[in-house]
């Protein structure tokens, strides 16, 4: 796969279970990581976002998270990620970034 968005339904959306009949949204990959800007859950409490992350880190991949909405950051405290920083080019500032790295 090469860098940019992962629309729901695609083929590698699908590997990972990124489908439409349980997300709003899309992803974006950049490198060695899939960022999760905005998506929403249609199954919540269901289990499918803890699976959607292990399928990402299953693909090799580390997963960033930036500024999340709360229940978002709940999450991702809960899931083990680290709170750094990235900056931005589009607003040229620093932006809150919750990172999973890669399973080893």
């Amino acid at each position: 796969m090469k860098d940019g968005i992962i629309e729901l339904d695609s083929e590698f959306a699908k590997e990972i279970e990124f489908t439409s009949d349980n997300f709003q949204g899309f992803l974006w990959e950049v490198g060695e990581y899939i960022y999760i800007s905005f998506i929403k859950s249609l199954n919540p409490g269901q289990g499918k976002l803890s699976s959607l992350f292990n399928n990402i880190q299953k693909k090799g991949f580390g997963i960033k998270v930036p500024t999340p909405f709360p229940l978002m950051e709940s999450i991702c405290k809960q899931k083990g990620f680290k709170l750094t920083s990235e900056h931005n080019k589009t607003y040229n500032e620093a932006v809150e970034v919750w990172v999973l790295e890669q399973s080893e």
